[in-house]
């Protein structure tokens, strides 16, 4: 779950490397959904918060607030009947940071319908880490979550940054790398 970013807590803490860490295991049916080399079990992941709802809340997420990558790529019959009841899933992925994970057909739709929100469950960090599907994933998502921390510790040192100015250079780094992977 986010965690709210108090004057004194607004760094979250870093992520320990668990040396038993195992993966979230791959049956041939799951769907699976990769950021990267970070790689999401949904199916896993969406049996869990199911098990669980009352700790994953449903919200209304504006959808000016999920980043518009295009649906081009998305397959127009299943775009046309995704179910905008069906909460999205949301990650953090980097402190304060929620990327769309599951949805995608759901989303691209309301914005076709011109709606201004989607249902969502957030899920926060750690939580979402157990549905990781490989041990390389796992041990550098810790790398990459310490340094974001680190990015945050370093910017609430200059009183010209904070959580804002970490924000802006995530999201300016995140469509770089977007960009990249686009072109391979």
């Amino acid at each position: 779950m986010s965690r709210p970013l108090s004057k004194e807590s607004r760094i979250p803490a870093k992520l320990k490397v668990d040396k038993n860490f195992q993966p979230c295991t791959v049956e041939v049916e799951d769907e699976l959904y990769a950021n990267g080399i970070f790689e999401f079990n949904i199916t896993r992941f969406l049996a869990f918060i199911e098990a669980h709802a009352e700790a994953f809340p449903i919200e209304l997420i504006a959808l000016a607030d999920i980043p518009d990558y295009g649906g081009s790529r998305l397959d127009e019959q299943t775009l046309r009947m995704a179910d905008l009841s069906r909460p999205a899933l949301m990650a953090e992925i980097a402190p304060g940071q929620y990327n769309l994970i599951d949805g995608h057909h759901r989303v691209a739709r309301a914005r076709r319908e011109r709606a201004l929100t989607v249902p969502a469950r957030k899920i926060g960090c750690p939580e979402h880490v157990a549905f990781l599907t490989s041990t390389t994933a796992y041990e550098k998502y810790v790398e990459y979550w310490n340094g974001k921390v680190r990015e945050m510790r370093a910017g609430f040192g200059n009183s010209d940054t904070g959580i804002s100015g970490f924000r802006a250079r995530h999201l300016r780094d995140r469509r770089s790398e977007i960009h990249e992977e686009a072109k391979t």
